[in-house]
């Protein structure tokens, strides 16, 4: 498929962060202990109350929390594949977007950037899981 225009339906694009965590085990440790850091370096701002962070630092992230991180902002865990050395590369052209991990074979070519970006990190969870 690959060269050939593809579309999709908006149900298949949808990308969800909790199921995404819940399919790929290994990966979900990797990817919530870069959210938990994120987390705890935040809390290093000196303007926010002390109670705040020692509550923050108690409760955690829990995967439901992560999940809905990962919904809204995919694009985050392009940090976390990059630190673990999953690369995903996403080229544009006048057919549209195509996505590739570690250079490997293009992706077929999607109508936008995001659901190029949104197939390929569901395919790095993947790939992640099958290194680690």
């Amino acid at each position: 498929m690959v060269g050939k225009q593809i579309s999709r339906t908006i149900k298949q694009l949808i990308m969800n962060g909790l199921e995404l965590l819940k399919e790929h085990p290994k990966s979900a440790i990797v990817v919530k202990q870069w959210y938990l850091d994120l987390l705890l370096e935040s809390l290093k701002d000196d303007n926010l109350p002390e109670d705040f962070k020692n509550y923050a630092r108690e409760a955690g992230i829990d995967d439901e929390r992560i999940g809905a991180m990962i919904d809204a902002s995919p694009r985050g865990l392009l940090d976390v594949f990059d630190g673990q050395k999953v690369y995903i590369s996403v080229e544009g052209s006048a057919k549209g977007f195509v996505w590739n991990i570690n250079n490997g074979e293009k992706s077929s070519f999607y109508n936008s950037r995001k659901d190029a970006e949104t197939e390929a990190i569901v395919n790095a969870f993947k790939t992640l899981e099958e290194k680690l």
